[in-house]
């Protein structure tokens, strides 16, 4: 996400019980509740899509991830225009899926982690 331009903070948040608000005004995010470290597992991770909490109890932020991607390409969503590079990245480069055409800004990364220099 961070060399693509996009900043992690627009799709893994931080929450609190009491921020309820931010909860329901957002488009698509993974919700961590409590820090996620190695001796401190988080209370909980949740996806929400539209304001509407639709996975939780996650085991990991990695998962969520997988998971919020699934959800998109199997829903047929549109990806969120804040993270629109990040999840072409993962569907036309990792995923191999439809990666003829991308657009600039990830055909340059791409070409960036594969060159041999």
């Amino acid at each position: 996400m961070i060399y693509l331009g996009e900043p992690v903070e627009h799709l893994i948040k931080e929450y609190q019980e009491n921020e309820v608000e931010e909860l329901e005004q957002t488009t698509m995010a993974i919700f961590i509740t409590g820090k996620e470290d190695p001796l401190h597992p988080p209370k909980d991770i949740k996806i929400v899509i539209e304001g509407t909490e639709v996975l939780n109890e996650l085991p990991s932020v990695a998962t969520a991830f997988a998971m919020v991607f699934g959800l998109i390409f199997t829903l047929n969503l549109k990806y969120p225009k804040r993270l629109q590079f990040t999840f072409e990245f993962v569907q036309k480069v990792l995923m191999e899926l439809d990666g003829k055409k991308m657009t600039p800004k990830v055909t340059r990364l791409t070409t960036q982690l594969y060159s041999t220099e």
